[in-house]
């Protein structure tokens, strides 16, 4: 749509509808950023915690480094922000670089789950048992943050994951902007509210990003200060408000809460494949569908997506029948 209303040329725009990407924050190679240590109350493993903040391999906004470091880039309420977290010897370092390394420091300890409480977890099944056992270090990430998972997770919607990150790869880096700091690599800040708006119709389109999806994030960009409200809500009533916006079901809203919220409960329905997973680890069905799903969880109630990552990370899955979705890549067309 934002390409069938090509706005006229102003300091964010160039001839053609383009959005001119600003410069960023310079890098910052040799000045050390703002620290902050926690230590945590129990086991704390940073690659089961910031997992599912990673958007594929290449998501230009996280990184795993070889020293067992995690580098985020974000957009904080303060602007554009890098955080590296490194654990060691029982205690976690949280170093920070640009505008939002105050707001990225300060809320360290909820990113890592200190708002969270596994102990409330009571597993009623062999399997939760032994892969709650063997994965000490799981805790469910909070942070603080609503649109940063929103828009992946609307990208995701009806395509494979790889389609979907492959979309979240271009459209960061082609109108994010450089993350402030010594950042391993090239990482980016993704884009500000306006510019997601800015963005034209036929660069959704090269970037394999259908218009309903697009239209959804562009109605989502749109109320972008009023969704990220939301992180103040109970994460219901924050799946309510978000489901308000045209395109944003039940699937979209509990992906979304699951990481800015550290939702326990928020389990995700609608997906293609959870349910088949649930119901084959649980109880043997392959062919378990969203009510099976639920029924089987129903004992975890106020845990159910804890449940459901643990299953997820115990590995057992039903052996694949068919191929593989096949990609589509709609920018060819």
């Amino acid at each position: 749509m934002a390409g069938r209303f090509v706005p006229r040329p102003t300091r964010t725009t160039v001839r053609g509808g383009h959005v001119a990407v600003p410069a960023g924050v310079p890098r910052q190679a040799a000045v050390p950023g703002r620290v902050r240590t926690w230590v945590p109350d129990g086991p704390l493993d940073l690659g089961l915690v910031l997992g599912p903040l990673r958007r594929g391999p290449g998501d230009p906004t996280f990184r795993a480094t070889p020293d067992g470091s995690v580098w985020r880039a974000c957009r904080t309420p303060l602007g554009p922000g890098t955080l590296r977290v490194s654990a060691r010897g029982g205690e976690v370092r949280g170093e920070a670089w640009g505008p939002g390394a105050e707001w990225l420091l300060e809320q360290l300890p909820e990113l890592l789950g200190a708002a969270d409480e596994p102990s409330a977890f009571a597993p009623r099944h062999r399997l939760l048992a032994l892969t709650r056992h063997l994965r000490p270090g799981l805790r469910l990430t909070r942070t603080g943050l609503v649109l940063e998972s929103l828009i992946p997770s609307v990208l995701e919607q009806k395509v494979t994951t790889a389609e979907a990150y492959a979309a979240w790869r271009v459209l960061v880096r082609k109108y994010g902007e450089p993350a402030p700091g010594p950042v391993p690599g090239r990482m980016y800040v993704m884009p500000a509210p306006r510019t997601w708006a800015l963005i034209p119709s036929w660069e959704w389109h090269r970037a394999n990003v259908d218009n309903k999806r697009a239209s959804t994030i562009l109605r989502a960009v749109r109320v972008a200060a009023r969704l990220e409200e939301a992180v103040r809500m109970p994460p219901a009533a924050a799946q309510q408000r978000l489901e308000l916006v045209s395109g944003i079901g039940p699937w979209t809203s509990a992906e979304t809460v699951q990481r800015s919220h550290g939702a326990p409960d928020a389990v995700t329905v609608g997906d293609l494949h959870l349910p088949g997973i649930v119901g084959w680890a649980l109880a043997g069905d392959r062919h378990a569908d969203d009510a099976v799903m639920l029924r089987l969880l129903e004992p975890y109630a106020g845990q159910r997506h804890r449940a459901a990552r643990l299953i997820l990370l115990s590995g057992r899955v039903p052996p694949r029948r068919a191929p593989r979705m096949p990609k589509g890549d709609i920018g060819r067309l």
